[in-house]
């Protein structure tokens, strides 16, 4: 699977989904919602800061009784978040959510996030190529390909 990232940024929408450290987990679960995204990054002047997840709410905010609509992404963000690039494939992003548990990869390109990866779109990839490749392999049987 040589395959880089670069192919299933080609397939998501490129807008990014990001907050500032400063946005209160209502604003940012209200802005998740709206767009139908399992996290936000967040961004502080231009620089990633960490990323919030459905996870992090559950058990930073809900687990710990805090007011959603007084803490801020500062105090409960993830930081320290593992990035990837472009050039990253497929199999060494599967070994980073396999070996940090994580479901989400920002994708850097000099210093600037350009994307965010997760697990689901590698397996949605996974998906589609297996598909393609056991539709060859029928056609094949068929006598469809010319030896």
């Amino acid at each position: 699977m040589k395959t880089s990232l670069s192919a299933l940024l080609e397939r998501r929408d490129s807008e990014i989904r990001s907050v500032s450290p400063t946005t209160t987990v209502t604003d940012a679960v209200q802005l998740m919602n709206t767009h139908k995204v399992s996290s936000v990054l967040i961004m502080d002047a231009g620089r990633l800061a960490g990323i919030f997840t459905e996870r992090d709410v559950l058990r930073r905010v809900v687990g710990a009784n805090l007011d959603p609509a007084k803490v801020t992404m500062a105090d409960v963000m993830s930081k320290g978040v593992t990035t990837v690039t472009r050039q990253t494939t497929i199999e060494e992003a599967l070994e980073i959510f396999t070996g940090k548990v994580c479901r989400h990869l920002p994708v850097v390109d000099d210093g600037k996030v350009i994307g965010l990866i997760s697990v689901g779109d590698i397996s949605r990839w996974l998906s589609s190529m297996h598909r393609a490749e056991a539709d060859q392999l029928k056609e094949y049987i068929n006598g469809g390909f010319s030896t």
